[in-house]
């Protein structure tokens, strides 16, 4: 992986707009070839590793969309009722192998397939008995009507799904309808994550009187197998440098992935950066971002490594614009864009130009009906209750300078970040 000139790294010089820093990382991770085979009720979350083209096609055959009766359209009312005498009946799961008679109908239900020669099929609401028991069709309906050709959804052949989507409970659903039952996707991305800073203590164990349990390192575990990756847990690794640094290097070689949160900041006992400068390169330290300015990327024997700031919002932050990419991009996956939704401010908020900044706010409804944004009324990057206590974050893009009461603005659902 290329290194960047020392500039990038300097304290007080400029910082990587955060298009800057994925394209970057992105750009310089390679995606694992290994691959492995699953079941469909296992496929979900996965990377798909090969393009499936449709085996047949969706529907398979031409059927009724509801429950009513089927004519041919020579037979359609034009300008009155039109009585005609039932002939046959079809049901979802049957065969329908005799052709309707001409100047008839029979009675179908939803999924089952069209009779030979028939080719509309009136709703069941629509029609009425007469006293010589026809069924009397209504006049108007067009030609095709309520009927699903065979291929209308897919027809076959077509590339339905594509290498490299992180497959979904649709996409699963897809391919059930294909008759498939076991899917090539790519092996889990595995990542080893630990916490820094002699500060934590791990839930469960003693803790000093100065000390705080360890909050970061769970939150990003739990985001990471949402993003489908297998991980190993190394725990708290003291602020030491030459320790840090053995003990990236042992955990390198069987990971896709390293990540880190908290010791990449400025400080005296921030030693993260120097860890992995004394036994790889830097790529990436600062991002012009908030909350989660420091960031660190690097590059120990082949694999990379992310390093989060250590306040729990700025490191969940961080997590979605920049491990979440990497994660996608070592599996081979496309890209997946994070698109806000407009909403009306219901905050005031002013910001510094040139960098990207992310509000924590909850959504409701005003009397017009249009969703507005309230902001969490307290701002530290250390609040988690900022983010249990809200429904996403608005994006503000480098270029804006202050947010007014009823200004557009796009927010990000957490549901929708991973």
């Amino acid at each position: 992986m290329a290194q960047l000139s020392d500039d990038c790294f300097a304290f007080g010089g400029p910082m990587m707009s955060v298009d800057e820093a994925v394209g970057l990382i992105t750009a310089r991770v390679s995606a694992i070839a290994d691959l492995e085979t699953v079941g469909l009720v296992d496929a979900d979350g996965r990377v798909l590793a090969g393009d499936i083209a449709a085996p047949l096609p969706l529907p398979p055959f031409t059927n009724s969309a509801v429950d009513g009766y089927a004519v041919r359209n020579a037979d359609l009312p034009d300008s009155a009722e039109q009585a005609l005498p039932l002939d046959g009946r079809i049901q979802a799961g049957g065969l329908a192998r005799t052709a309707i008679k001409p100047g008839h109908t029979a009675r179908i239900f939803t999924g089952a397939p069209m009779p030979p020669e028939a080719e509309t099929v009136f709703m069941q609401e629509d029609v009425r008995l007469n006293e010589a028991g026809e069924i009397v069709l209504p006049p108007g309906l067009k030609p095709g009507a309520n009927v699903r050709p065979a291929g209308e959804d897919i027809p076959q052949g077509h590339v339905a799904l594509r290498a490299g989507q992180r497959l979904q409970p649709q996409h699963v659903a897809l391919a059930a309808a294909f008759g498939l039952v076991r899917l090539d996707v790519v092996r889990r991305i595995r990542v080893a994550v630990f916490s820094t800073g002699d500060e934590l203590a791990s839930p469960g164990g003693p803790r000093a009187a100065s000390q705080l349990f360890d909050s970061n390192r769970f939150m990003l575990m739990a985001m990471l197998r949402r993003l489908g990756c297998e991980v190993s847990d190394l725990g708290i690794l003291r602020d030491e440098r030459s320790s840090l640094a053995d003990g990236l290097k042992q955990v390198a070689g069987g990971h896709d992935l390293i990540l880190t949160t908290g010791g990449v900041s400025t400080g005296e006992e921030d030693h993260v950066k120097a860890a992995v400068e004394s036994i790889g390169s830097l790529v990436l330290w600062r991002m012009a971002i908030k909350p989660g300015r420091p960031v660190a990327m690097g590059i120990i024997d082949g694999t990379p490594l992310i390093g989060l700031p250590g306040n729990p919002v700025a490191s969940f932050v961080t997590f979605v614009h920049v491990v979440r990419p990497t994660v996608l991009a070592l599996a081979g996956g496309l890209p997946e864009p994070l698109l806000p939704i407009p909403v009306r401010a219901a905050f005031t908020y002013k910001k510094k130009a040139g960098r990207r900044e992310y509000v924590r706010t909850s959504l409701r409804r005003a009397e017009d009906g249009t969703l507005e944004a309230v902001k969490f009324p307290r701002e530290g990057a250390g609040l988690l209750s900022s983010l249990v206590e809200t429904d996403g974050l608005v994006e503000l893009a480098e270029g804006i300078t202050n947010v007014e009461p009823g200004q557009s603005v796009g927010f990000l659902s957490y549901a929708n970040l991973l």
